[in-house]
This record gives C-alpha cells, structure tokens and sequence, in this order.
C-alpha cells in the first residue's frame, strides 16, 4: 500500500461504513457480522465486505435505498417495459414446442371486481396458447355470473361449467378440471393474478425440459390498491421443506396426465387441496421432473377472507393439510407421525427403529476442560436416546486438570479416549475417530456444544436414517439464545453463511424457515450426524486442503455430489460456545492458512458458486444471512 493511500485509506473506510450502516435495521447483528469476518481474515476482509456492499448498493441505485423496499426493488427488476415484451413475443415465436396451457379456476362468491382483476390477468398473457377452464359452484352474487357470462363472450379459449350443487372447492375443481383440454393445467384462485409473463415463463421452461411434470414459481401478495408486498422467493425442490409447508402453493403447474392419473382434487381435503394434490403428484415424479422457476409469477390478494391475510381465516386448511401429509406417508409405506406448529408449518416424526442404530458421538478437544466437562455432562444428563457412546479425541491437552478428566471418563464403560499429538487439524481428528467409532452412525460433536432438547439426538437419527439423507445438522443457538446455525448457504458472506444468524429465539425466520426441518446444501461439523458408510464413501473431510474451516462445508458438498441431501432439523436444540477453545484466527499464519482454504473451496466448488445454491434464491442477498433482497438479482433477465 503506498502512502497516499495509507493516508486516505480510513476515509475510504469509513465512507464505506456509512453506506453499510443506510443498509441494516440491526446495527449490534452487523457489527457482530463484521467482528466474525476479522477475527477470521483480518481487516483486509472486513474492507472486501464493505467494497462489495458498495457495489451492491451502488446498483440499486442510490446511497440511501432501503434494501428491503419491495416496491422499488419490483420497480427496477421485476417490472416489463415495452421493449421487453417485445422480446418475450420474439422468444414465444421461436419456441419449438408450444403446449396449451390450462388455466384451472374454481369460483365462489369472489368479490366481483377482484374476479375481474384475475380474469384480465389471465387474458393479457404474453404467451397466448392457453384457455381458461372455470368452476362456478353455484356462486349466490348474480354479478360473479355477470362477469363470468362478458368474459367467456369475448374470448373463445374462456370456457365455463356452472354447477348446480356447491361441492366446495375440491368438486368444483374436479369440474373445472374436466374442461381440460390443454398438456398442461396451471392453478389460479378466483381472486388472484397471474403476472404477463407466467405462462410463457412456464412455457419456455418445459421447452428447456420437456419431461417436466409440475413446475412452481415465487410468489408475492397484492393488496385491495394493488400494491405488491411479502415475495416469497423460494429454494428449488426441497421435500423435506415441502414436508414442512405446502412450498409449491402458487404458481403450481402440473402436467394434466398426471393429474388425473393421481385423481384429481380430493374431497374432504378442502382449504389444503392444493397441499394434497402436490404431495400426490410429487410421489409419482423425481426429482429432475420438478423445477422451479425463480420468478414472482403469481400474486395472492389479500382480503379479510383470504389466507395470504391470515391463516386464521381458514383454520380448516392447516387441518386438512396435516392428513394430507399423513396419507403421503402411509401411501409411500414411511412410518411418522405429523404435528401441526404454531407458525403454521408441519413436523414430521419419524419413528424409530426397534431398538434405535448405535450411534458414536466424537468430541475433538485441546484443554478447556470447563467447556468439555460441561459439554459431556450435557449428553449424558440430558440425552433421552439410550443407544450412544462418547468418542473423545485428545489434540495436545498438557492442562492437568483436563488430563485427569480424560483419565476418569476413559474408565466409563461408555466413554473412549483416544490421542492425537500431530499439531491441530480438525479433519484430520474426525476422519480418524470416524475409523475407530463403533456405531452405524457417527455425531460430530464440538467440545463447546451443550444440549437443551432431550430428544435432540432421537430427531437426529431419525432424519438420517431416511432414505436418500446424508447429513443432518441442528439447529444451535449461542448463549444469548439468538441463533448460531440453521442452516448454511454456499456463496453467502463470499464463501459460506449461516442463514438466520443473530435471529432471535421465537424468530421464526424468513417464510418460517428458521423454524422448519428442510434441506440445505451444508450444515455445520459443530453438531452433525451421519451414517457412519456414507461419511466414508465420500472419503470424510478433506485433511490435506482443510484442516481448519470449510471442512464440514466441503464435507456436506460431496456428500450433495454422491446424491444424498443434507437436512437441517430446528428440533434438535443446543447451545454452541462458538470456536471458544480454538482462540481466534488474528494471527498472520492463521489468515494466510484461512486464505488458502477459501481459494482451494472457490476452485473446487466454483459450479454451485456460480450457479447458485438450490436451496437459496438469486433474488435474495449473498452480502447477509438475513434473507434481504438481492440488488440486482442474480438470476437471468426475463426474456
């Protein structure tokens, strides 16, 4: 650095922090961001965050945006001008295969206007190869007819069956559904829109894949003025999210074979018919047959009637949905039980064998015995699982209270203590452990992890033991009971970020997902549980490249790569005393070792960095762990 810029550098810096400091609602969380970032990559770090946050900022075009307004994040990248339609239309005319797309709408007493809104949604379509096959279930308001009645006579693709008993919606979109004539069948309620481009989007995606059988989009909620608000940007199939919360929702398209194969809406699951109908359809389809498009393609509208209001408005609808997760169970022979969570979500409890697979816990740990000590007595007073025992892996402890520790629990008949004098590599200690371990499944345990839920190890095993699951991790909280891990997103904070960190406890987290067992591409090595085959079928963690950081994040990727799927579980809960034996990383050595890691992760993981992580979304932010806007997005432009 020359001195010039030694001189001015802390004024580039603290301009930087002004501009960071227009963007976040919670100071403490982004200078506890920025105090990770340099205890790990020193200052030189912290001013890479900051460049990069100006230039994100500076895309979206000015010092003070607000990076949480929808309204003009909508305005400057979801919103088509003339000359973008214009290119959809040439795109349209281009496209080898041009399948119908049916319109599937159900009509009950809609407030007339709102009716008239999402039938024009439908008819300003770009793409124009649809119809519009509409049930009305004997709907009282004789203006619903009125408005039925003037737009089936201006376009011949509208096509309606009136009914002349009210079913309630599952009957009256079975009818509808019997007007069917198109390959595809899109759902749309009767107060609802469809943005100009959803068909095509839909259109262009099963020319691109053609053996596709249901395809879902983002979402957002329009209000009675028309104002767009609350986007739901959503990651790519994820079943064990799907399994959580009804994902797919609006815009869901389905292949109509499929649909009557699986037959139709279901009556009695009203208010989760949808619910019920996905979770059918999905069982009959891999995973490749099912994509996301990661566009806002359909807009709920919020009335006092409606669900995109309040959940309450339909408390049927989270009943229904529970039986509707049942059923998809039994039907694929899964033994579990469904409960209903406050947040309006689901947990699946899968049952465990009889008796439960052994499990061999591995604890790596150098001195700080009050951490280790605390940490085991933890386990074993706090743990409801029966079928476990503690590997403990000494790395160069010379404290002699933690050696006469070690001593006592390697003579409980359910302890073992192994050492390791070669200097510390993380990797290294686990692969070996993982050699020794005795159990069918192995937990990576930190010396500075403490239970708090009983049954954290019971929820563990259980989601592991599924068929196609890898690696599962918890969700763990500091001390200050704000959330440390639950989750972690390739390519967020440049590398790696742990979504939802900082979230307080009772956050339920973006679109709940703080709080509901999903998929992720990783989770962390603080607290992981894996079949003991699968970790050595990817070879474990890379001991030459990582010996430090990354290793578990590396480690979760391979495992993604052999076709397992990682899974986060919010129902095994711990306290996690971050890094706390470990010291920081403020030395030179330390940063140009932490440097070397991340160059070797940008090289061997540089398809998911640039494409993306399945289990995020391009429209929301890679600079925080809090689910913020993108700006710009990621994702290609619409045309």
């Amino acid at each position: 650095m020359s001195t010039r810029q030694l001189v001015n550098w802390p004024k580039r810096l603290w301009r930087g922090l002004t501009i960071a400091l227009t963007q976040v609602s919670d100071l403490p969380a982004m200078l506890r961001a920025a105090f990770n970032v340099y205890r790990k990559e020193g200052i030189r770090g912290v001013r890479t965050r900051i460049s990069t946050l100006r230039l994100r900022i500076g895309a979206s075009g000015g010092l003070f945006t607000n990076r949480n307004d929808y309204r003009e994040w909508v305005r400057r990248f979801d919103t088509l001008d003339d000359e973008s339609r214009a290119q959809i239309r040439q795109s349209i005319a281009s496209l080898p295969i041009q399948p119908k797309i049916s319109v599937l709408m159900p009509v009950f007493n809609p407030p007339p206007d709102f009716l008239e809104k999402a039938l024009q949604s439908v008819a300003n379509q770009l793409y124009t190869h649809w119809e519009l096959c509409i049930a009305d279930d004997l709907s009282t308001d004789p203006a619903v007819r009125h408005v039925l009645n003037r737009y089936a006579a201006l376009d011949s693709r509208i096509r309606i069956a009136y009914r002349t008993v009210n079913g309630h919606i599952a009957h009256a979109s079975n009818t509808a559904l019997e007007l069917v004539t198109g390959e595809f069948v899109g759902l749309l309620d009767h107060d609802d829109l469809l943005a100009e481009h959803a068909l095509y989007m839909v259109a262009k995606a099963i020319n691109e894949t053609p053996e596709l059988g249901l395809i879902y989009s983002d979402e957002d909620k329009v209000d009675e003025q028309g104002n767009r608000m609350s986007p739901y940007f959503k990651s790519d199939w994820n079943l064990d999210l799907f399994r959580s919360q009804n994902m797919i929702s609006h815009f869901g398209v389905y292949r109509t074979s499929l649909v009557r194969l699986v037959g139709g809406f279901r009556p009695g699951m009203e208010g989760s018919q949808d619910y019920d109908l996905a979770l059918r359809c999905t069982e009959q389809l891999s995973d490749r047959q099912i994509l996301h498009i990661p566009r806002v393609l359909y807009h709920w509208r919020i009335h006092s009637r409606s669900t995109a209001q309040t959940a309450s408005a339909k408390p049927y609808a989270v009943t229904a949905g529970q039986c509707a997760l049942t059923d998809h169970l039994q039907r694929l022979g899964v033994n579990g039980t469904v409960a209903t969570l406050e947040n309006g979500g689901y947990r699946v409890s899968y049952a465990l064998p009889d008796p439960p697979p052994a499990v061999t816990l591995i604890i790596p740990t150098h001195n700080r015995l009050d951490l280790l000590k605390n940490c085991i007595d933890s386990i074993r007073k706090r743990t409801a699982y029966s079928n476990y025992d503690i590997l403990i892996v000494d790395n160069n402890s010379d404290d002699a209270a933690t050696l006469a520790y070690l001593d006592q629990m390697a003579a409980e008949p359910q302890v073992t203590v192994v050492r390791d004098p070669l200097p510390f590599n993380f990797s290294r200690l686990n692969n070996h452990a993982v050699r020794l371990a005795k159990g069918q499944f192995v937990g990576l345990i930190n010396n500075d992890i403490e239970v708090i839920a009983a049954d954290w190890l019971d929820d563990m095993v259980s989601v592991a033991n599924q068929d196609g699951v890898g690696a599962v991790g918890a969700r763990l909280w500091y001390p200050n009971d704000r959330i440390q891990h639950a989750g972690i997103v390739i390519g967020m904070l440049t590398l790696a970020g742990h979504i939802h960190r900082f979230f307080p406890r009772g956050a339920h987290g973006y679109f709940g997902r703080a709080s509901l067992r999903q998929s992720m591409s990783a989770v962390t090595g603080a607290c992981l549980v894996i079949r003991k085959r699968i970790y050595e079928a990817v070879g474990g963690m890379d001991e030459t490249n990582l010996a430090v950081a990354f290793n578990d994040v590396d480690f979760c990727l391979k495992v993604l790569e052999a076709g397992y799927r990682n899974v986060f579980t919010p129902f095994a809960e711990l306290y996690h005393h971050e890094s706390a034996s470990r010291g920081l990383d403020d030395r030179p050595e330390k940063r140009q070792r932490f440097a070397a890691e991340v160059s070797f992760m940008k090289k061997r993981w540089s398809s998911m960095l640039n494409n993306g992580d399945p289990a995020y979304n391009p429209n929301l932010s890679l600079d925080d762990e809090i689910c913020s806007l993108a700006w710009p997005p990621r994702g290609p432009s619409i045309p």
